[in-house]
């Protein structure tokens, strides 16, 4: 069985966004940019609701996203960076209503409902497939990008494997997809 691999190419990211965008599909463009900017499993990531990451009461965007994960039923807490916010301001002004209580990613199907994990995949994988981006591309790579473009820009591995809620380095291992090419660029940049 293949697995789910990172986008380690930041160009690569850059195409996908821009895909969206030339597309007009700012939901798809914010799922994509939040995934890639907050760790959040897929499941996690559209059970969000705009209450969430918008305080109606101030006008404000909220510093963090707090919840509690459907696969660990472990509490969280996410900063929100200037990429998320941005995106999320995109998506909210594209809209004619946001309450606190709908979904961010909201179906076309039904008053108020999140589309669904297959409908994310295909997302995903449609725009990886159309621009060429080599791997295997799937909603958990977003995840798996997170972590290993936070891994090359120096954080510890064991602060990825707080963030992620792993319960073993091993684990957090296999999420950085860490390859020759990788090993590599120390062997090379390591010149004592």
């Amino acid at each position: 069985m293949q697995k789910t691999q990172p986008i380690k190419d930041k160009e690569d990211i850059l195409k996908i966004k821009q895909y969206y965008l030339d597309r007009n599909q700012i939901r798809n463009y914010t799922l994509f940019t939040l995934g890639i900017n907050t760790s959040l499993r897929i499941s996690d990531l559209l059970a969000l609701k705009w209450g969430d990451v918008y305080d109606f009461k101030t006008g404000r965007y909220r510093n963090h996203i707090r919840l509690r994960e459907q696969k660990t039923g472990k509490d969280t807490q996410i900063a929100l960076n200037k990429e998320s916010v941005s995106a999320l301001r995109m998506l909210k002004g594209s809209l004619s209503t946001a309450k606190a209580d709908r979904y961010i990613f909201r179906s076309r199907e039904g008053e108020n409902q999140p589309i669904g994990r297959t409908q994310a995949f295909h997302i995903i994988k449609n725009a990886a497939n159309e621009l060429q981006i080599k791997g295997i591309i799937s909603c958990h790579s977003l995840r798996k990008t997170f972590g290993y473009h936070a891994w090359k820009s120096g954080v510890p591995p064991v602060l990825i494997m707080s963030i992620y809620n792993h319960s073993s380095m091993e684990i957090t291992k296999r999420y950085l997809s860490i390859d020759q090419d990788d090993k590599d660029l120390v062997f090379l940049g390591l010149n004592l």
